[in-house]
């Protein structure tokens, strides 16, 4: 696919405020020197430590260390590429994105397709919900909602809609907005038949599919009349630019805030279940569209529920009782390598989805099934067992070792003995017999993957070792205050410090991550006017998550003193920055010159005499520079 050109990527970075970006998600309030704060989106936290810098066009969390510009904000929060993130902000500001010529071959992007896309589905989602509302042929739809135990209130909540019997209704109300036919076609929301455009969906219930945003991108319609002519009881959207269902979950955009702030995700089946859920006070449910969950679904709840933190969080399963329902908990505990937080699944022993125990028991029973949840390697230790004779002993060896492969996949390790504990008992065995064999399969797990601690390098192929942060003095030690200062002062007002930078070198810093991050800088080199791609950019140049930290950190951290004139504070930081350098060169030429014999090395003593009195001079420059400066605050 042909390639943004750089010049409009650097123009996307230039125009869009990245407060006005995170603010379509987080809650910024003023924090003082031009920064501005809340609670990070990326993390659950109480004391808001997400700041944001809309001078430097970047965001830094100081709790997770998330940290970047508009463009990677985007990419994190919506879990988009690079160029969608690109094409996204680009459609919504108005920016005009043009294509490099000779790319690979593929489709030509257009980028002002997904905004009118998403125009179309906004507007089809209200003229559906309208004619929910008030059309007569729409009664059956109102009665299902009725039928279902949900008032007219939860069909507003959730947005549903009625898709007139007609087949044009919808064609023609969005062709006279300005839509043409393939807008309308790429977007799923018509088809082309022998007489002309229809309407996708035709006499069916609808459920609005929207992002995390807000912003909807397909439906799912329930069949609902007998002479309709598709038998599926559920159609989804089909896949279009903006429609990825293996992307998708359903209610994720009510979903998503409770899911953070409880870190817990209830997974359930259908649209209904997720109301029912979250009528009955479990907010955190949401459901796949038409698939089952994968891999691209655990990544989206990955996002929210910021797993990174082992046993951060709860991912919730609920299934039917019954023989599908067990099947399909022992395919997500094989897909429990996707989350780091804990597993657990939930069961209605009658087979009652969360929508039909609502309506059979109440509100109450659905928070209650939710509660009772159990760990899912609990519930997969039980399926496995059914499978073995315990009563013999052949069987009871079997099964044990079976049942020590679930412990391995448990991730907080100080339940593993318990659960072996757990094993011994339901199987009737010795707890040091079911230890034995998971010590064994243990160490058959190694010695089939060649290494317990390092991938092979003929398997994986040769991978560059990462720059680390090396031993030491933490870079946010007292003694590298002045530093941290001269790279704060250079990374948000690069056009400030150019004129003073001349003379700066890797000599000037002391500690490697400033060195590197000097590096880097020198490399990219210091724009002469204020330029908001500059800091993407560098960050884009610095490979290293540890180094990246660091950068963020100097980006959205205020200087000292920055209320005032903030290009004397650049020049008296970078003054002392140098004035340091040469206090460090004036101690070593003492030391030697302690060390020369002034008589018998006569010469070499008096020009070290001479470069001391010369650095004097020099550090008295650099002190005159300082006080000037802190002279204009």
């Amino acid at each position: 696919m042909a390639r943004i050109k750089d010049e409009d990527i650097q123009l996307v970075r230039e125009r869009v405020r990245i407060d006005e970006v995170v603010e379509q998600y987080v809650t910024l309030r003023n924090a003082g020197g031009g920064a501005r704060k809340g609670l990070c989106p990326f993390h659950d936290e109480k004391t808001p430590s997400f700041n944001v810098r809309p001078a430097q066009g970047f965001y830094h969390c100081f709790g997770c260390g998330a940290g970047g510009d508009s463009i990677k904000f985007l990419m994190e929060i919506e879990g988009l590429g690079f160029a969608e993130a690109v094409e996204r902000l680009a459609g919504k500001y108005g920016i005009q994105l043009r294509y490099e010529e000779g790319g690979p071959v593929g489709p030509r992007r257009d980028p002002g397709q997904r905004q009118r896309l998403l125009e179309a589905h906004r507007l089809a989602a209200e003229f559906y919900h309208e004619a929910l509302m008030v059309a007569p042929e729409a009664q059956p739809g109102r009665q299902f909602v009725t039928d279902r135990g949900f008032d007219r209130a939860a069909a507003e909540m959730f947005s549903m809609g009625w898709a007139p019997r007609g087949g044009e209704a919808l064609v023609s109300h969005l062709k006279s907005k300005g839509f043409s036919d393939e807008d309308l076609i790429v977007g799923g929301l018509a088809a082309r038949g022998q007489r002309g455009l229809y309407d996708k969906f035709r006499g069916r219930l609808l459920w609005p599919i929207k992002e995390i945003s807000g912003e909807v991108i397909g439906f799912g319609a329930r069949r609902m009349l007998d002479d309709d002519r598709i038998e599926a009881k559920y159609l989804n959207t089909s896949e279009t630019p903006i429609y990825k269902k293996s992307h998708v979950l359903y209610g994720i955009d009510l979903a998503r805030r409770t899911i953070s702030s409880r870190s817990q995700a209830v997974i359930v089946e259908g649209y209904t279940d997720v109301m029912a859920c979250h009528q009955a006070g479990v907010t955190t449910a949401v459901a796949t569209c038409g698939t089952a969950f994968g891999e691209d679904h655990a990544r989206v709840l990955r996002r929210i529920l910021l797993d990174h933190d082992a046993f951060h969080g709860e991912v919730i399963f609920t299934f039917d009782g019954d023989e599908a329902g067990q099947r399909a908990a022992m395919k997500a505990f094989a897909g429990d390598e996707q989350f780091a937080g804990q597993t657990y699944v939930a069961v209605e022993p009658r087979g009652m989805d969360p929508c039909d125990l609502r309506m059979a028991d109440g509100d109450a029973a659905v928070r209650e099934l939710v509660a009772s949840r159990v760990p899912l390697y609990r519930f997969v230790l039980d399926n496995t067992l059914t499978r073995y004779d315990l009563d013999r002993g052949d069987q009871r060896v079997d099964a044990i070792r079976e049942a020590v492969g679930l412990a391995r996949a448990i991730r907080d390790k100080s339940k593993v003995d318990e659960f072996l504990r757990e094993i011994a008992s339901r199987v009737g065995a010795d707890v040091d017999q079911v230890r034995q064999e998971f010590k064994a399969s243990q160490g058959s797990s190694r010695s089939s993957s060649g290494s317990a601690t390092a991938p092979s390098a003929a398997a994986s192929g040769p991978v560059a070792a990462p720059a680390a942060v090396p031993a030491g003095p933490s870079f946010g030690a007292p003694q590298f205050a002045d530093e941290r200062e001269a790279l704060k002062a250079i990374v948000q007002f690069p056009h400030l410090a150019k004129p003073l930078a001349d003379d700066i070198g890797e000599n000037d810093f002391t500690h490697p991550v400033a060195q590197e991050l000097w590096r880097r800088i020198e490399q990219r080199g210091l724009p002469d006017a204020p330029d908001p791609s500059w800091l993407p950019g560098l960050s884009d140049s610095v490979t290293d998550d540890a180094f990246r930290r660091v950068l963020g950190v100097a980006a959205v951290e205020p200087l000292h003193s920055s209320e005032r004139s903030t290009q004397a504070v650049v020049a008296a930081v970078l003054a002392r920055l140098q004035e340091l350098t040469v206090a460090r060169r004036i101690v070593e030429v003492k030391s030697r010159l302690q060390r020369t014999n002034p008589v018998e090395q006569a010469e070499t003593y008096n020009r070290m005499f001479g470069e001391l009195v010369a650095l004097e001079q020099q550090r008295r420059d650099f002190r005159e520079r300082v006080i000037g400066a802190m002279e204009q605050l």
